[in-house]
């Protein structure tokens, strides 16, 4: 390094440590959550582990239930109890509505999605629309004949695959990628080239979610973020193209479809589908991206699970065989019969919840939490899946007991909305994930279809790798590896 370059550097890192301690000094007087130390202008960086949720649980043990760590020059507020949480998402809900969305998440979104845009009247016309016109029960259950054609396209293309080796998550990902895409093209495109768009989807996703998720200089030190030093910019306007290419081409499909038919449906095409209000939201990246990946994500914890407790497996399949039998196929309509199903999915939310940390938030003011102040502008994490393994809430709590949400006592008890602080899969307060009802739908749809239609087993000398990897959607860290074998007796089952 030349003397220039580094008589410059030098000057940068003066300047950086200048703010920094003016940062600390302006909020010295204010009573601010305990936390360690962590070293001058790195803050607590060169000290974070890969599983983030495990560190910050142990951190919890030693700083309490709401403590501060220093990120850089970004004040990160992490908060484990549920009655903190509480004063978070309900007590003072409008404070805590904007979310802090990383660089990566702006590049691709621009700020002004569903899942970035600030709180106010933008925000709110997004999620009316999306609410009221795309996940509404009646426009639910209308376009319910469009994931049955998926569902069974995909029990069609497993039973081709009896007694070789399934990637799980790669057949879900894809069979919910066809699901969402089915309901934004109505149909339009059919075969091979929809399976292709979907292989392709997956890696663009996978990679989209990937540098979200990715630590990043330029969120810790926002004056570093014009530099990019990381690339993490540059990659994600890499596989940007892609994603707008899928959804131009959506959006073109569907205007062409509405000036044929004078901006009215045609009769061959009056199924419900998302692209009409997809035009209104503007081709929100977050929308299929969040309705594809976290649904593939904890489709195939649940059969992990199951594979690695085989009574439970059979239990699951005995009650399928009860509600459905071995002569018919699952339907949506089956769905609210499946109690022990049902109890098996919200125990695998909670063993392995898609998003342990929830979307991280940023005051839109100072604000006391826990009798500490939480300064503006600050990130808040919400770390969830600490309340999933409180001994004092869940009895042996690391092991998978789906019995545990079988109690009548507690009917409605654990519901995805977020009434309860200790269970909040999709989060709680204003912005609750707004996807739940399709999500909660196609979740159970895709188990009973994978556990009627199917026998699974672990592949021969495969060892079951149940590890953790953490991210801002936090998946297996070895994808999962299935053999699936005829269970029901008819060939027709599989038309």
């Amino acid at each position: 390094m030349d003397q220039i370059s580094l008589a410059l550097l030098s000057v940068f890192f003066l300047l950086v440590s200048i703010v920094w301690y003016s940062w600390i000094f302006k909020n010295w007087t204010k009573k601010l959550p305990p936390g360690p130390r962590g070293v001058p202008i790195l803050g607590y960086l060169p000290f974070l582990s890969h599983n983030l949720h495990i560190q910050l649980t142990d951190l919890a043990r030693k700083y309490g239930p709401i403590y501060k760590l220093w990120l850089g020059t970004k004040l990160c507020v992490v908060i484990s109890s549920p009655s903190l949480i509480k004063e978070v998402v309900r007590d003072h809900d409008a404070v805590f509505a904007n979310h802090d969305p990383t660089v990566a998440g702006l590049v691709a979104t621009g700020g002004v999605d569903i899942v970035n845009s600030p709180y106010g009247p933008h925000w709110r016309n997004l999620r009316k629309v999306f609410v009221r016109e795309m996940l509404s029960n009646k426009n639910l259950d209308d376009s319910g004949p469009l994931r049955r054609y998926e569902v069974r396209r995909a029990v069609r293309n497993l039973y081709g695959k009896i007694g070789t080796n399934v990637d799980v998550g790669e057949l879900i990902f894809i069979t919910e990628v066809n699901v969402v895409l089915c309901l934004i093209w109505g149909g339009a495109l059919e075969g091979e080239n929809r399976d292709k768009i979907g292989a392709r989807f997956r890696e663009k996703v996978a990679k989209f979610v990937e540098l979200l998720g990715k630590p990043n200089l330029s969120d810790f030190f926002p004056i570093l973020a014009k530099f990019d030093f990381q690339g993490i910019e540059k990659e994600m306007k890499g596989v940007l193209p892609s994603v707008d290419e899928i959804l131009n081409s959506v959006i073109s499909d569907r205007m062409k479809i509405m000036e044929d038919s004078g901006g009215e449906f045609s009769s061959a095409n009056r199924r419900k589908d998302f692209v009409q209000i997809l035009l209104d939201l503007m081709k929100q990246n977050d929308i299929v991206i969040g309705g594809t990946d976290t649904t593939a994500t904890i489709v195939e914890w649940v059969m992990a699970e199951l594979l690695q407790s085989p009574h439970a497996m059979q239990k699951a399949q005995q009650e399928l065989t009860q509600v459905v039998g071995l002569n018919n196929i699952v339907e949506e309509s089956h769905i609210t019969k499946l109690h022990y199903l049902d109890a098996v999915i919200r125990e695998t939310f909670r063993l392995h919840p898609p998003l342990p940390l929830l979307i991280p938030k940023m005051p839109s003011k100072s604000c006391t939490i826990g009798g500490y102040t939480v300064p503006e502008g600050s990130r808040v994490l919400l770390n969830v899946w600490t309340n999933y393994k409180d001994p004092q809430v869940w009895e042996n709590p690391t092991e998978f007991k789906p019995e545990r949400f079988l109690n009548d006592d507690d009917n409605g008890k654990w519901d995805y909305i977020g009434n309860n602080f200790h269970y909040l899969p999709f989060g709680s307060g204003r912005r609750v994930c707004p996807g739940i009802p399709l999500a909660e739908r196609m979740v159970t749809y895709l188990v009973a279809t994978l556990l009627h239609s199917f026998d699974w087993k672990v592949p021969e000398g495969v060892k079951l790798d149940m590890e953790e990897k953490f991210g801002i959607v936090m998946k297996k860290s070895t994808p999962l590896l299935a053999v699936p074998y005829q269970r029901l007796p008819s060939l027709d089952m599989y038309e």
